[in-house]
This record gives C-alpha cells, structure tokens and sequence, in this order.
C-alpha cells in the first residue's frame, strides 16, 4: 500500500484524525490484524507530526538590533515594534549590539532561531558588506533603520530598505531654531561662541551638524567661531569633556550655542558651560530626539541652558520598520527602499502638546 502526505490545509484535519485512529489501533493490540493498515497508520501519523512541527517553523520571527539598547531612543523604537509584534502576531526578537563581533554573534543566533528577518541599527556603519554577507549565509531579510549602511568605500548601499531621518534637514531645524533664539535675546554673532560637538566618524552625525553650521554661517555667524569639540562617544559624559576643553580654551565669547549629534550631545555641553559659571542666560543649546533625558531637562523647575530639541518619532522608526518586514516576509511586500522621516521643534513650553500630536 502507497499513502501519500499532504501538508495542504484542507487534509491536515483528516490526517490528524486518522493518526489518532493509528494510536487506537496500535494500543488495542491490533497491529498483526493488518500489516498493510499498521503501515499506512504510521507513516499518516508521521505526516501530523510534521505538520505540526512545519507550523511552528512558520511563525513569523523577527529581529530588532540595536547599537545602544540603553537610550531612550532605541527603548521607545523597541517599544513601538512590540506594539506591530502583537497586532500582527509575529514574535519580536530584540536585541542589543553594541559592537561589531556583537552584530554578527546576533544575526547567527537570529538564524538558529529560525527568524526570517532582521532590522538593525549597527554600532559601526562600516560593517554593511559583514552585515549583508551574515544575513545571506542565515537566508535572513535585512533592514536598516537609523543609521544607513556604506560600503568598502564608504558610499551609501542603496540595495537594502532603510528608513531612516533627512540628517541635513534635522541639522538645519536645529541651526534655525537656535538662530531665532539668538535674534530674540538681541545677541551679536560676533560674541557668540559655537560648540560643535562632533562625532564625524558617523555620517549621520556629520550631516547633522553640518546642517546646523550651514544655517547659522547664512545667519552671519563668523566661520572662526565654530569651534569644533570631538566626543569619543555619543553619550553625554564625552560630549561634557569635548566640551568643558573648548569652553576653557575660549573665555573671550560672552554668548555661547550648541549642537551635535543628539540630546545627549547638546546636555554633556551645557552641563560643561553650567561648571564653567555660564547662566542659562547665555547659553542655547538644541539637540535632536527629543528623548527623555530632554524631557527630564525641561523638568526642572529653573530654566537650563538646553532651549530645545528636534523632535523625531520614534514611532515610525519601530512601528512601521516592524510592519514593513512582516508584509515582506509574510507577503513578499517589499519595503520602500528609502523613507525619511522628519521632526519638529520641542521646547519646555509645546513639549506635552508636540509629543501628543506625535503620537507619543
């Protein structure tokens, strides 16, 4: 006797069924009754029991990677992707990659999970051709949010969807914003210093910044006044050493303004200028992200030197990157290649009503 397994919808019942039958069958002591019969029971509940381990196969995993799983920011994308995770009823794998033998540590364990997919926001741009190669070796989708991926030669890999934020645009909001605060306090250029936080290495950071001085030379603020204050790391403690050293090698400006890569960035300058016996009076200091160490800044019952923050959604960045590989790997919808996302002002007196409106 020949029976042929089929896995289509429509037989899984039946198949189920008649294994039980099997089960029934072999207990009652009735396998020498019917060799032919004891053969087709078996290989028919052997065909239930893949069923049942196919369908576990095929729910749908998919991975979160993120650089620093400590920051707001990436807290509230991971957040956000929960929220998709429960609605399509996919299971969200997050996990943290603050290095680069971290990132491919990660994707393997991604492919012995058997995920199907992953987004990531490397630590290191560099490791895109590492990154694409890992995840053709897992048979993984891969999606990059935040921070783009480059080559060997360091030019943007178009090839892989990305969502990510319009750096340049985000870096003008910031140079605009603190241009209109200058003109309101009546400063003049010439006696305002800038600390520009850097962080080059990372093209985001770069864009950003570049950004902001661009609005501001327009502005009329002298080029020599720009003063650049490099940070090791992107996170408030290196931004404050960057810039206690450039505030302490430059006491001729009365009027001081800083920017950088993010609200950590701007914060570690005006707690630098804050030890250094500059008054809130004499500082503007706008970020980008609108985190909560903004939020907690704008707490506080005295007014600081850190005016304000760009606000970017982290909304779309974990909500909608996590639908966009679900409908890709559940139905071959690929994503758009590339969506920018943009922000808007946040200051001590719109926060609440800006971060509603935001969908926060």
């Amino acid at each position: 006797m020949r029976v042929v397994c089929s896995t289509s919808n429509k037989q899984q019942h039946l198949i189920r069924v008649r294994a039980a039958s099997a089960v029934r069958f072999i207990k009652e002591g009735n396998m020498n009754k019917c060799g032919h019969l004891r053969k087709a029971f078996l290989v028919l509940a052997l065909c239930a029991s893949s069923i049942a381990t196919s369908n576990a196969a095929t729910v749908v995993k998919i991975g979160f990677l993120v650089k620093q799983p400590e920051e707001s920011w990436f807290q509230d994308e991971w957040k956000f992707a929960d929220i998709a995770a429960k609605q399509k009823g996919f299971k969200l794998i997050k996990i943290g990659v603050p290095s680069g033998s971290d990132v491919l540590t990660a994707i393997d364990n991604l492919g012995s999970q058997q995920a199907q997919g992953f987004i990531i926001c490397a630590p290191d741009v560099k490791l895109g051709p590492a990154i694409i190669a890992k995840a053709k070796q897992n048979g993984l989708k891969l999606m990059t949010v935040d921070d783009r991926l480059v080559d060997g030669s360091g030019k943007e890999i178009s090839s892989i969807p990305h969502m990510g934020i319009s750096a340049s645009k985000i870096g003008e909001q910031v140079g605009e914003a603190i241009k209109q605060e200058m003109k309101k306090r009546g400063w003049k250029l010439g006696e305002v210093g800038a600390i520009r936080i850097a962080y080059d290495q990372l093209p985001t950071a770069q864009e950003r910044t570049n950004g902001a001085m661009k609005v501001l030379l327009q502005a009329g603020l002298p080029q020599k006044n720009i003063l650049n204050s490099p940070q090791t790391k992107t996170d408030t403690e290196a931004a404050f050493n960057a810039a206690n050293i450039t505030i302490t090698k430059n006491p001729q400006f009365k009027n001081w303004i800083a920017f950088g890569l993010n609200d950590e960035a701007v914060l570690g300058a005006v707690r630098a200028a804050e030890g250094r016996g500059i008054k809130p009076a004499n500082m503007i200091g706008v970020g980008i992200g609108g985190s909560q160490s903004a939020l907690n800044e704008f707490a506080k019952p005295n007014i600081t030197g850190f005016f304000g923050s760009v606000l970017i959604s982290p909304k779309r960045h974990g909500y909608e990157t996590a639908i966009n590989m679900y409908e890709w790997i559940s139905h071959n919808k690929p994503p758009p290649m590339l969506t920018l996302t943009s922000g808007a002002l946040m200051t001590r007196e719109n926060q609440k009503t800006l971060r509603r409106d935001m969908g926060f």
